[in-house]
């Protein structure tokens, strides 16, 4: 295979190449760090909930305003993973190690990592407690505490998963099972799944399902395959250019697509797949496989669920423009846990900062918050090992694209964005608190092309 540097040709990826052209030298030195450990303070001035892609680059941000001895993460997990490559992971293109860091290494430097995790929210008297009992108090709270995979809501599983010919790309503990239920695959019935909740990602159940057929076809194997996708959706795909172009690819690529098809029961001994029709309660079709990836259920975490900070749903309630509370002013939120009306999305979690950062630094300040965030959200749509569909829209699901060309076309460029130069972009840049959304892209692209 020639250098990936070498097959970014055009000058619309040239600014790709130049990232990825950096060293291991040069890379090492824009990684964050953490600090000498130090017993952890009761009080902060700033208090994050949770160290994924929203609680680091939030945590960064704050240690600017307020200095690193006045922030501290709440997060018990003593790995960080960057989970948008996880498609490809599934799929054979990259390798599961390089999606995550130990946590110690994106902690900001000096910011107190309290390594617990949150048992109760008590946003009326300004602390919260953890797991050990800890009582912490804070002057500000951003909640960054993601989505939970609920495999259990589906009968059969988790347990499901120690048979073969079943995976699934949402855990670092299934995902792999997808690869080499892919790799295993002779001949049947390859089926995908969308669940009845939201999601995380609401491209990525599908993406799996065009990455597998090109691999069928690679393999001499797409004759002899069914290729299944149910979603319990009633669209292939929410923003009605991007759907357009799916259901192209799905048609020229002789794939089944069945609306308002909810997975309820996995039987992996006999490979058998349950799914309930939406349409008509009580009905349902049983559907055997040769593999199956299974999308999980998906909520809000336990802890927020019955939190004062939640709505009606369990999501945390904040302005859909500033992402302050809507109750309490000294609480904010962020990324996949809030009820904000987009897709969740690292490149979501992306833009948000840049707004909450602006939003944190007014109520600071005593001043009313003035930048609204408009909803922007990116889905690279990967269709093939070589291919991908940037979608990219705000609250309205109207396109907000970044590039001068048709997102909606199937391109080279937008692969080797998914998959090389954006991570490098969320570990060097996104964490360390200097990515707020599109408007950094485009200025990428514009010094590539001058």
């Amino acid at each position: 295979m020639a250098p990936l540097v070498a097959v970014v040709s055009s000058s619309r990826s040239r600014i790709f190449a130049h990232f990825l052209r950096l060293g291991p030298h040069q890379a090492a030195s824009l990684q964050l760090h953490t600090g000498a450990c130090c017993t952890a303070k009761n009080h902060y001035e700033v208090l994050v909930l949770g160290g994924g892609s929203g609680g680091i680059t939030m945590a960064t941000r704050m240690k600017r305003k307020v200095g690193a001895e006045n922030v501290a993460i709440v997060e018990p997990s003593e790995r960080h993973f960057y989970q948008p490559i996880w498609t490809l992971v599934g799929a054979g293109a990259k390798q599961l190690s390089v999606s995550g860091r130990a946590t110690a290494s994106v902690i900001p430097s000096g910011v107190e990592w309290i390594q617990d995790r949150v048992a109760e929210l008590n946003p009326d008297k300004n602390c919260i407690r953890t797991d050990n009992g800890k009582e912490i108090s804070y002057k500000y709270l951003i909640i960054a505490l993601g989505i939970q995979l609920d495999y259990e809501k589906i009968k059969g599983l988790p347990e499901g998963f120690a048979y073969p010919k079943i995976g699934s790309n949402y855990s670092v503990k299934t995902v792999e099972k997808t690869w080499k239920a892919l790799q295993d695959f002779k001949e049947g019935n390859a089926v995908f799944t969308f669940p009845n909740t939201p999601v995380k990602c609401a491209g990525a159940p599908q993406k799996i399902m065009y990455l597998s057929e090109a691999y069928f076809r690679k393999t001499g194997k797409r004759p002899k395959a069914n290729i299944i996708f149910n979603t319990a959706l009633g669209a292939i795909f929410g923003v009605k250019k991007y759907a357009a172009a799916l259901q192209e690819i799905i048609r020229e690529r002789d794939l089944t697509v069945n609306y308002k098809h909810n997975l309820i029961e996995v039987r992996a001994d006999k490979q058998e797949a349950v799914f309930e029709n939406l349409d008509k309660p009580g009905e349902t079709q049983v559907i055997s496989y040769e593999m199956l990836h299974v999308t999980p259920p998906m909520s809000p975490p336990d802890v927020l669920k019955t939190s004062p900070v939640a709505d009606s749903a369990g999501w945390v309630d904040v302005d859909k423009e500033t992402l302050q509370h809507k109750k309490y002013p000294n609480v904010f939120g962020i990324g996949d846990c809030t009820n904000l009306p987009t897709s969740k999305t690292a490149a979501a979690v992306a833009a948000q900062s840049g707004i909450l950062d602006k939003t944190i630094s007014l109520i600071m300040k005593n001043q009313k918050p003035t930048k609204k965030y408009d909803g922007y959200t990116s889905c690279p749509l990967v269709t093939g090992y070589n291919r991908v569909i940037l979608a990219e829209f705000d609250y309205r699901a109207e396109p907000l694209e970044t590039f001068p060309f048709d997102q909606s076309k199937e391109r080279l460029s937008m692969y080797l964005m998914k998959a090389d130069l954006m991570p490098f972009l969320y570990w060097n840049v996104m964490l360390r608190g200097y990515w707020g959304g599109p408007a950094f892209l485009r200025k990428l692209f514009h010094l590539g092309m001058s």
